[in-house]
């Protein structure tokens, strides 16, 4: 491939049939030469179902590197470690990864990041979006970070709050607020109790219905529907993120009004979003795993971008039909 992969190069590989699994190292090295720092990234899903700004931060991300002075073949080589989003093949990925030794992992999502340091403590780990990175144990504090993870933190403080004020505005008189949530992702939990207290502040009802795999989504929207939800705050994880279109359209078939935390939700037809706009993170300055390699001082930075708030109406909020 020459000194440098191109971005296009980089998402047809991504994208390719062979990310179902595991690409082999082989097949996606940009050089030959072994000696090379080697850069492992790690993404649960394929890039063919991923929404823009996951796919928008992987076609820059060599570029970045190259802005950097770095180019692929030359000065790193990238590996690509990839599942099929079935947890149940997700092991032998992680296992592939701590193997491999390298020099540094770009975790494509907190899932990754957080399994990921579960498995190794001492191989670095960069991820473009984590969550709370404190209570998910990935860092010891914001000040005094240590540890072997770094990255950015899409978060606003308050936004749970936020989300509850506007589904009481979107649905007036809303008495009970259903929960979409995802606890297999680590993300996931952490969100549960903030938007519970939120509620239960200012006298609502609080349920939950879990989905943790695609086939899931349809039957818990139905089961919050049947419990007298009025309105649906849809969690902010990867699952729930890469089904949008789904979740989107299961809503509208049984009338039931849905707040989100990301905007690629309204885009695939959901009713209303506030929260941090993901783009953000794919637009900011490349984080150099080079140079985290080299300096060893982690730490995380957090987004201080207004959150983002989008409304598209599907159809006239209303209570689903009994």
């Amino acid at each position: 491939m020459g000194d440098s992969m191109r971005r296009r190069d980089f998402i047809t590989v991504l994208g390719g049939t062979a990310v179902t699994r595991v690409i082999r190292p082989g097949m996606v090295r940009a050089g030959t030469s072994s000696k090379l720092p080697i850069i492992a990234l790690a993404a649960f899903v394929p890039v063919s179902k991923m929404v823009e700004p996951y796919v928008g931060f992987l076609g820059q991300f060599p570029q970045g590197l190259q802005d950097l002075g770095y180019a692929l073949g030359r000065d790193v080589d990238i590996q690509i470690h990839g599942a099929d989003g079935n947890p149940d093949h997700w092991p032998a990925v992680l296992e592939e990864i701590i193997q491999l030794k390298p020099d540094v992992v770009l975790a494509v999502a907190t899932f990754e990041a957080v399994t990921l340091r579960k498995a190794s403590s001492t191989i670095p780990i960069v991820c473009p979006a984590l969550g709370d990175a404190v209570h998910l144990g990935l860092i010891a504090s914001e000040a005094r970070p240590g540890g072997n993870v770094t990255g950015i933190e899409p978060y606003v403080a308050g936004l749970p709050a936020k989300q509850i004020e506007l589904a009481r505005e979107i649905v007036p008189g809303a008495s009970t607020i259903g929960l979409l949530t995802n606890s297999d992702d680590p993300k996931g939990a952490p969100q549960v109790p903030e938007l519970e207290a939120a509620g239960q502040a200012v006298g609502l009802k609080i349920v939950a219905a879990d989905a943790n795999r695609p086939e899931d989504i349809e039957g818990a929207l139905r089961e919050l529907a049947n419990r007298r939800a009025d309105v649906v705050i849809v969690l902010q994880t990867s699952l729930l993120l890469l089904n949008c279109p789904q979740i989107a359209a299961s809503a509208l078939a049984i009338r039931l009004p849905t707040v989100y935390g990301y905007r690629e939700h309204v885009m695939a037809g959901g009713l209303v979003s506030y929260g941090v706009d993901l783009r953000w993170c794919a637009i900011a300055p490349p984080i150099s795993p080079i140079k985290f390699c080299a300096v060893h001082r982690p730490a995380t930075c957090r987004s201080n971008s207004r959150p983002s708030f989008r409304c598209r109406l599907t159809s006239r909020p209303r209570r689903h039909s009994d």
